[in-house]
């Protein structure tokens, strides 16, 4: 562990420690307590201290696809690293077609969530969907065949009726070329273009990432925002620690009727000051940053 760092347990630890037998967050089991703790992880993490996590996947060839990582929050960038230890970038392509269709009785192809979708719970199989089922976590009746949906399968391939007049070859009438530069002729500006490797699109649906490159690429580097609280014991910045400390008590006192309403009062005011604190020390712009910055727009060029 980094020393800017603080391991989860020692903030809970710590915490338990230095509650007193009267203090109001007293007698909270430790269950509770990590779950207010994770949660405080992932309302300051997200905003405060994101963590990002560099990671090489494989691509899927017979898709074209790469699975998202578990601990996936967000996409930070995209791309391919060169012998020069730079990473080029894909662009994000929204129009990147990732259609799935129902399937049939003929499809030999299933996907993985199950003959009506979603995770089905432990021990319960497809033949129990067809009629009413106990609800295995708190034994309420649930009629489950009721909110089932059909099972799908990949299909990206054209729609029926698609003629080759969608294809930029066919787009151009309307594109001027007017100058001729280095044995191609100029085009419309705006309308294409670009040096981009590869372009791709997140699926969330299917928990994946749609790629589309003109080159075979086995595998790709993605950065992305991690879910921290996904880890086995999660860390923070020591800057965010006393925040942390604050949401916990605070979460715990919230829903309790035997606290008293100021006392709630001045629990929220105090994570919010420790949370205002902590993005203003992560955050900090030094003098000597603002001078650097200013500095960029005086530069000389040699004259002749």
């Amino acid at each position: 562990m980094s020393q800017n760092k603080v391991k989860l347990s020692d903030i809970i630890r710590d915490f338990i420690i230095t509650s007193d037998g009267d203090d109001y967050a007293n007698n909270v089991s430790d269950s509770a307590l990590r779950n207010f703790a994770l949660r405080g992880i992932r309302e300051i993490g997200f905003d405060l201290g994101k963590k990002i996590k560099s990671l090489k996947l494989s691509v899927n060839s017979s898709n074209n696809t790469v699975s998202l990582p578990d601990d996936y929050v967000d996409m930070v960038k995209l791309g391919i690293v060169g012998s020069d230890g730079i990473v080029y970038v894909f662009g994000q392509n929204k129009n990147l077609n990732m259609s799935r269709r129902m399937q049939t009785a003929t499809d030999t192809e299933t996907d993985d969530s199950g003959k009506y979708g979603g995770t089905l719970p432990a021990g319960v199989t497809d033949a129990d969907l067809q009629g009413s089922l106990t609800d295995v976590f708190d034994g309420n009746p649930l009629n489950i065949a009721d909110n089932s949906i059909g099972d799908r399968v990949d299909d990206k391939t054209a729609t029926d009726g698609a003629g080759s007049n969608q294809e930029t070859g066919d787009r151009d009438f309307y594109i001027f070329e007017n100058y001729l530069y280095d044995g191609g002729f100029g085009r419309l500006y705006g309308v294409g273009g670009g040096h981009l490797n590869g372009e791709y699109r997140i699926n969330l649906d299917q928990n994946r990432i749609e790629i589309d490159t003109n080159s075979s690429y086995s595998e790709v580097v993605m950065e992305y925002v991690a879910d921290e609280a996904r880890a086995s014991d999660p860390e923070v910045h020591v800057y965010v620690e006393e925040a942390l400390r604050s949401y916990i008590y605070y979460k715990i006192i919230e829903r309790k009727s035997s606290v008293p309403m100021g006392e709630k009062q001045r629990a929220r005011s105090e994570y919010y000051n420790e949370r205002r604190k902590a993005n203003a020390r992560l955050s900090g712009f030094t003098k000597e940053e603002a001078l650097k910055t200013i500095r960029k727009n005086f530069k000389q060029a040699p004259k002749y």
